[in-house]
């Protein structure tokens, strides 16, 4: 009797097991590999939809707090160690109960730490499609800029800056301003904190130049195009078999802080009809697969847009593209998932994603230039507006974001 009875409960138990495993190959939980307010967006996004979303970022993203993510502590924050950590959990035991789960990158270190390791991860991970040879051009800003030449799209001028010697030898073809801008945006970034570095004329080029090369970083020399911030504009699509796009969305630049170099700090959705060919030619010359960002500038000297730097990836204006009626994390799960996929038909045009405190210190600082007075930026921001991090579903993110704004200045204040 006793011996039926642990057959009968082997056998319930085994059915568990196998309706737990038909759960898991029909509904993956997603990991997210890094990012800061676009991988907060994605686990809301798969969150609210019932899906477990875990990341691997360092101890201070606000992801982590968010009641939609669960925080993998794999990172110790340390940023020269980042990659190896990821390669020991990913790719060993610890990351066993893990198997099956949807892998999706939201910065260009995870970008590049995927296509570096995927056939590894392929066998353990669900993967988005993807050309990692094209993603890694793209990844890298000459490359990028060179492809986009190869395909006949519109670039600022630039140059090679392997060397003072090799600088030198343009000294005649540079135009003033100019930027100094690293091959790989993020390792540049996470040394300097800014992603380029501004010159105004060729002594100051070779001054700045001597400063930056010693991180034996490559780099590179591009016009600056002129104009205001609210010339630049981006494209989003999703590129499937043979480079097809899935849907074509477009937004603009209201401003950046700092500004003309800085991240945008105000965004609106519209529609660039003119910007959709251009940047679907240079994804499609290079063969990107997956997700896909480029962003340009229309030149105010022939009109032009030229092109400034390619993401393919989830962005950090993602949450504004999803509000817009473009879920795409709903969209890459749904395809890796083999679910039916979204279709999207038309985005809702001027939605707004603002960051409050940075938008003031641009207008301040338009404002000291006087390109912006005080009634124009209060019309401006007379329609609705949506916040990077707060959402009332999910305040905490946003509370930690504000507690650690306060404790800064009063440190600040301490020092003073």
């Amino acid at each position: 009797m006793g011996g039926s009875n642990i057959r009968v409960i082997s056998v319930i138990r085994g059915l568990k097991n196998r309706q737990q495993l038909e759960r898991m190959s029909t509904t993956p939980a997603v990991i997210l590999l890094d990012g800061e307010a676009n991988a907060l967006s994605v686990a809301r996004s798969l969150g609210r939809r019932g899906i477990t979303v875990y990341s691997i970022s360092s101890p201070q993203e606000y992801v982590r707090y968010s009641r939609y993510c669960r925080w993998l502590a794999v990172e110790s924050g340390v940023v020269d160690r980042r990659e190896s950590e990821w390669e020991l959990f990913l790719l060993g035991r610890a990351a066993e109960i893990h198997r099956g789960s949807i892998l999706l990158a939201c910065s260009d270190a995870a970008l590049l730490f995927i296509a570096r390791h995927r056939p590894e991860l392929a066998e353990r991970f669900l993967l988005d499609d993807s050309n990692p040879e094209a993603q890694l051009a793209m990844l890298d800003k000459l490359a990028t800029y060179r492809a986009a030449v190869g395909a006949g799209v519109a670039t600022p001028r630039f140059w090679t800056a392997g060397s003072v010697n090799e600088i030198s030898a343009v000294r005649d073809e540079l135009v003033f301003p100019l930027i100094i801008k690293p091959l790989v945006s993020h390792v540049f970034f996470e040394r300097f904190g800014r992603k380029f570095v501004e010159v105004q004329n060729y002594g100051e080029l070779l001054e700045r130049f001597a400063s930056v090369s010693e991180s034996r970083l490559e780099l590179m020399l591009v016009e600056k195009i002129p104009g205001p911030d609210e010339l630049l504009c981006s494209y989003y699509t999703y590129l499937g078999h043979e480079g097809r796009a899935l849907f074509h969305f477009t937004k603009r630049v209201v401003r950046r802080f700092p500004v003309s170099m800085g991240t945008c700090c105000y965004h609106v959705t519209d529609w660039v009809p003119d910007l959709c060919p251009i940047a679907l030619r240079l994804f499609q010359h290079v063969g990107l697969r997956g997700l896909a960002n480029v962003e340009f500038k229309r030149d105010p000297r022939d009109g032009r847009l030229k092109l400034i730097e390619c993401n393919a990836r989830f962005t950090a204006a993602n949450a504004l593209v999803t509000a817009s009626g473009y879920d795409l994390a709903w969209l890459v799960y749904c395809r890796l998932a083999k679910r039916p996929e979204p279709r999207f038909a038309r985005f809702l045009r001027g939605r707004r994603l603002w960051y409050p405190r940075q938008d003031l210190r641009s207008f301040l600082e338009l404002r000291r230039r006087g390109e912006l007075g005080f009634h124009q930026w209060l019309w401006s921001l007379r329609h609705r507006k949506m916040l990077p991090f707060f959402r009332w579903d999910d305040p905490l993110p946003s509370i930690v974001n504000e507690t650690r704004h306060a404790w800064r200045n009063v440190r600040r204040l301490a020092r003073r």
